[in-house]
């Protein structure tokens, strides 16, 4: 089977992406846990225009700095296109249908949060009582 691959941006103008490495599990809460598409889990900042960033998650606060990826890679969205033949015979077979894959980005880095988190709440601090 043959699958083409599609760009029509070229490849000083694609979509820049970045992929975000955090040590442990993002656990969704039972109210969302159907529906996590489009789930926004946090706010990713770049405070100064140094290579360093901050990913806000909730209380949490995690610090990170951008690293190249060694190889690039290729976000692909994949498109398939009937032909006549099969719309014509209602024919739900793939057989004569092909598959194209079109680029929607490139990613050449990754952000990497490895330290633990800072908590942005603190607990309340004893009443001092005075005299």
């Amino acid at each position: 089977m043959e699958i083409k691959l599609k760009c029509s941006c070229g490849e000083s103008s694609c979509l820049e992406w970045a992929i975000i490495e955090v040590q442990g599990v993002v656990e969704v809460q039972p109210a969302f846990q159907d529906r996590t598409q489009n789930l926004q889990i946090g706010i990713l900042c770049r405070p100064s225009s140094q290579e360093s960033y901050t990913f806000t998650v909730g209380y949490h606060e995690l610090s990170g700095s951008k690293i190249p990826l060694k190889k690039p890679l290729l976000v692909l969205k994949k498109k398939i296109i009937k032909s006549d033949m099969e719309i014509d015979q209602n024919d739900d077979s793939l057989n004569s249908s092909r598959v194209e894959l079109e680029v929607t980005g490139i990613i050449r880095h990754r952000i990497l949060f490895k330290t633990r988190p800072k908590a942005l709440i603190s607990e309340p601090q004893p009443a001092v009582k005075r005299k």
